[in-house]
C-alpha cells in the first residue's frame, strides 16, 4: 500500500464511490489532475476528493490526504487511475479527482462522506 493512502476501503465503498462519481460527472462539477485538485481544495471549494492507488512516483500525492484533513475536506481511494477516470467519463487516466459541486446528489454524498469518515479514523 502507498504511502499516502491512509487507511483500507472495502470493496463494495468502492463500487459506491464509482457509481457517484459517474452521477456527479453528468450533473456536477469535477476537477482532475492533482495541481487541479490541490487548487480547489486549498481554496475550500472541494466537497470530495478521490485519488488512485496506483499513481507513481507516491510522492506526488503525498499532501493530498494531509492537505484534504487540514481543509477538511473528505477524500477517498479509487484502485487505479484508470478506474478513476473511467467513472469520470474522462477519456484518460487521472491521479485524482475533486468534485466541486455535486448537482442533485447531495444525499447521496452526505452519505457516502459518513461511511469513509469512520473508516479515516
Amino acid at each position: 500500500m502507498p504511502q499516502y493512502v491512509k487507511f483500507e476501503t472495502p470493496q463494495e465503498t468502492y463500487e459506491k464511490i464509482k457509481v457517484l462519481l459517474s452521477k456527479v460527472s453528468k450533473g456536477g462539477k469535477i476537477k482532475a489532475g492533482v495541481n487541479e485538485v490541490t487548487k480547489v481544495v486549498e481554496r475550500g471549494q472541494a466537497k470530495f476528493v478521490v485519488m488512485a492507488e496506483d499513481v507513481s512516483p507516491e510522492e506526488l500525492l503525498m499532501h493530498m490526504p494531509v492537505l484534504c484533513k487540514e481543509k477538511k475536506a473528505v477524500y477517498a481511494y479509487l484502485p487505479t487511475k484508470k478506474e478513476l477516470g473511467e467513472s469520470t467519463g474522462l477519456k484518460i487516466s487521472a491521479s485524482c479527482i475533486a468534485v466541486t459541486d455535486e448537482g442533485n446528489l447531495a444525499k447521496d454524498l452526505e452519505q457516502l462522506k459518513k461511511q469513509l469518515s469512520e473508516l479515516g479514523k
